[in-house]
């Protein structure tokens, strides 16, 4: 693992999740920017998949599952080469495929559309088990917020990927304690994830989700772990990188005004 290569491929995904969301004069930063870590590992280091061949059928999979942060896949998907960057300008404009939440019918690389909390990781548990079925050796990723653990249909989801031994379905929960309306314990807490996780028999790990070292670390133990899927909890900070949007519950879905983007460039920089 190049870790150099990777924080500056982060910082990358970055640069490009302000712009484009100041581009569109809407959209999500602090979520998107959270996870700009987490995703660029996948998409850089782990998952098997092929740019040139987005429906190649042993490619792995990620869903999503918080799809109001389509800006953070977008900008993976397009500084790996499913499309040009610089169709990332025309987030959310009429006409462009880059729409406010991810369209599997329009952008190369979406391996499901999202957008309704809770309906990705059930997509991702019907993934893997149909894998599982089919006795590939193909790993579904998903990645959840912590705010969307609130939705019923999560913990079904992950009743039935526990009930159906799911070990190549990988969750990751970005942990940044933040949603629309505020902290997440006062608004519905979801605490204590871990144990509620582990209860529906999952195997789980707590990290610092900005650090590759311990990304990378967690994704091995996950795939050594046999007979149980895997969770990530991953401890981020909410609009991580721009100091006037990290750990501000108000960036959950504001856009930057030129002069604020102006700054988070210099700032990234």
């Amino acid at each position: 693992m190049n870790e150099q290569m990777l924080k500056e491929q982060a910082r990358k995904i970055r640069k490009d999740i302000v712009a484009m969301i100041g581009q569109a004069k809407s959209g999500h930063p602090g979520g998107s920017l959270s996870a700009a870590e987490i995703v660029t590992y996948l998409y850089f280091e782990e998952m098997k998949i092929d740019p040139a061949n987005p429906k190649w059928e042993e490619r792995d999979r990620f869903v999503l599952s918080k799809g109001h942060a389509a800006p953070v896949l977008y900008a993976a998907l397009a500084n790996k080469g499913y499309f040009p960057v610089e169709e990332l300008s025309t987030l959310r404009k009429i006409g462009s495929h880059l729409q406010g939440h991810p369209d599997m019918n329009k952008v190369p690389g979406v391996d499901m559309s999202t957008g309704s909390l809770g309906t990705g990781i059930s997509a991702a548990v019907g993934m893997a088990l149909a894998l599982q079925m089919d006795q590939k050796d193909n790993y579904v990723y998903a990645l959840l917020g912590d705010g969307e653990l609130q939705e019923g249909q999560v913990w079904e989801a992950a009743m039935a990927a526990g009930q159906y031994q799911l070990d190549h379905l990988i969750a990751f929960v970005d942990n940044n304690g933040l949603q629309i309306d505020g902290n997440i314990d006062d608004v519905m807490s979801p605490n204590p994830v871990d144990q509620k996780f582990a209860a529906f028999g999952w195997h789980v790990q707590v990290i610092d989700g900005h650090d590759f070292r311990q990304i990378a670390d967690a994704v091995a133990a996950a795939k050594a772990e046999q007979g149980k899927p895997s969770v990530i909890i991953a401890k981020t900070v909410k609009g991580k990188g721009v100091s006037y949007m990290e750990n501000q519950a108000g960036w959950h879905g504001s856009a930057p005004s030129e002069e604020q983007v102006a700054q988070a460039m210099s700032e990234l920089n």
